[in-house]
């Protein structure tokens, strides 16, 4: 392949997967705007508990990782058998322990606003809002395991089509389940909307109608319809092998263990900002929410990256290994880098989309614009993290990623935010996340010269 080709080849697979990225935020950009709408209480439940949600879905996501990176090699060795027989393993698995982890859930909701240190104002909301979002863990675990295998398997566009899907039924849903029955004007007409008016506990609600929405299309595909996965080109019987388990659990555990410590350091962080009070808390939560949309393009790159190492490491591909691995964090931190020079630019707009409330806008914009500079070496951390998880090489990036985030970031934001309030929470993100990404770029080159020897 030349270079074009390549290059071509990686932007074909990283369109279908950016567009994909980018709408599922916009779901939660979605959702925060219009709870938003309704005041900084119900900002602040969900802004509270979010990272415990995110908790639980990487988790997932780490689990379904294990088996599509398997998928992924198997393909690129076009043993198509294998790849079917991982995939069925990776579903009965995963539903498993997404039932275990709902389980969890269900036991710490009336705690978790409380030991995060949320106001007796927002903890009903709060632990509402968590525990119905936390049903949707297990169609989570079908929806991304059937978006993973199709992505891996060369098939962007039927689960990047899905996740806009989900995107145009998540706002739908919301406009129902959070605001009350009303009556609003279109085009001189005054017309009455029904409404259940839950506020946030409605903002949950959406999100889980939409994702059983889609997640039972993208499986049924992905088992009976797919050109290389329907299980009907299986002839012999199926038998269970713990080989494929072991195998996704040294790909998967060290992610698993990466997020829940990143994760447990997203609720440190929550932990830091909750006594500067509601307006932070929000400020905090909304400036994730539309810095998350500026990360996205990365994100896609990220996965194009996945499939296109995890084929070629499977066919024995050295040289197509080392080419992409550096075109796709090149192209990811040239493209991260003019987002963030958008979101600079625009960021009291990104806020004021979110919320009404003039204090909140004003400390998430100056927030967002400090987080800007660090958007292309983010993109390096993204991009070169899942390079590796495309050769199988989970364990020393997670340890990158975990010495980066309790280290520094922590240790920073702690330090500074006594002293400078949320910017300072920031101040320490920006500096750690350019860190990391120099750290994974030294990382890379190590490990491709290693390789390539």
């Amino acid at each position: 392949m030349s270079r074009n080709e390549k290059f071509n080849l990686i932007i074909q697979l990283s369109m279908p997967s950016i567009l994909a990225q980018v709408t599922t935020v916009l779901m939660f950009y979605i959702d925060a705007g219009m709870v938003g709408s309704l005041g900084a209480e119900p900002s602040a439940a969900i802004g509270l508990v979010e990272p415990a949600t995110w908790l639980f879905f990487t988790l997932v996501n780490a689990v379904t990782m294990g088996f599509s990176v398997q998928i992924a090699h198997f393909i690129g060795a076009n043993d198509f058998a294998k790849a079917r027989a991982v995939m069925r393993h990776g579903y009965i698995f995963g539903l498993c322990f997404s039932l275990l982890l709902l389980s969890v859930t269900i036991l710490i909701a009336p705690y978790l606003p409380i030991w995060l240190g949320g106001g007796a104002d927002i903890q009903q909301d709060a632990t509402a809002y968590f525990l119905i979002f936390c049903f949707i863990t297990p169609f989570h675990l079908i929806e991304y395991m059937s978006a993973a295998i199709l992505k891996v398997s060369g098939d962007m566009r039927r689960p990047s089509f899905m996740a806009i899907l989900m995107c145009i039924l998540d706002v739908v849903f919301n406009y129902f389940f959070i605001f009350p029955t009303r009556t609003v004007s279109f085009f001189d007409m005054d017309m009455t909307m029904p409404g259940f008016g839950l506020g946030a506990s409605g903002a949950a609600l959406g999100s889980l109608f939409s994702f059983v929405c889609v997640a039972i299309p993208l499986a049924y595909y992905a088992i009976f319809r797919s050109p290389i996965l329907a299980w009907k080109q299986d002839v012999e019987r199926f038998v269970w092998r713990w080989q494929y388990i072991w195998n996704a659990m040294k790909i998967g555990a060290p992610m698993a263990l990466q997020y829940l410590l990143m994760n447990g350091a997203q609720l440190v962080s929550t932990m830091i900002v909750a006594p500067l009070g509601n307006i932070a808390i929000a400020a905090h939560s909304f400036a994730i929410t539309a810095e998350s949309l500026c990360y996205m393009p990365g994100h896609g790159i990220s996965e194009a990256a996945t499939t296109l190492i995890g084929q070629s490491v499977g066919a024995d591909r050295k040289d197509l290994h080392r080419s992409f691995a550096w075109m796709t964090v090149m192209l990811g931190m040239i493209v991260m880098a003019f987002m963030g020079t958008i979101m600079y630019i625009f960021a009291p707009k990104m806020i004021g989309l979110l919320s009404p409330v003039a204090e909140i806008q004003s400390l998430g914009a100056s927030v967002l614009r400090i987080e800007a500079f660090a958007e292309p070496f983010f993109a390096a951390a993204i991009v070169a993290y899942s390079v590796c998880i495309g050769a199988g090489d989970t364990l020393k990036p997670s340890m990158i990623n975990l010495g980066s985030m309790w280290l520094v970031r922590l240790t920073l934001a702690y330090a500074l935010a006594s002293h400078y309030g949320l910017h300072g929470v920031w101040f320490a993100m920006a500096i750690e996340l350019s860190l990391r990404g120099l750290m994974f770029i030294f990382y890379l080159l190590k490990q491709l010269q290693k390789r390539k020897n």
